[in-house]
């Protein structure tokens, strides 16, 4: 049987491994066998990190509203338990912007959940 080069296509290949490790440390950026398990790996955080993203937003915006809601003599279990009783519909997203933004809509938002409670 005749010995087949690799070539082109597997220069091709090595180049665009190489490319993707790019400003990655040491040999991980050199050479291909070792740069091909680095970008491996981090595909493997990227996929795990898209999901990882959305619990560490969830995670800040409740730091954040449970922060302006202690401010407003309240929990941030109690602030959220008095909203659902008093039928006001606003995601954590919007609540932590408000906490952020707008202290005093979020005080107004606080005194209707306190009222609530009461």
């Amino acid at each position: 049987m005749p010995r087949v080069k690799g070539g082109a296509v597997t220069r091709r290949r090595r180049k665009k491994v190489l490319k993707l490790a790019k400003g990655y440390y040491g040999s991980k950026h050199r050479l291909f066998k070792v740069a091909n398990q680095q970008v491996m790996k981090s595909y493997m955080y990227a996929y795990r990190d898209r999901r990882q993203k959305k619990r560490d937003f969830r995670k800040l915006w409740i730091t954040r509203i449970n922060a302006a809601a202690r401010m407003n003599d309240l929990s941030y279990s109690r602030l959220m338990h008095g909203l659902k009783l008093a039928g006001i519909e606003v995601n954590r997203k919007m609540l932590a912007d408000l906490a952020v933004h707008d202290l005093n809509g979020f005080a107004e938002l606080a005194n209707k959940a306190k009222a609530q409670l009461k």
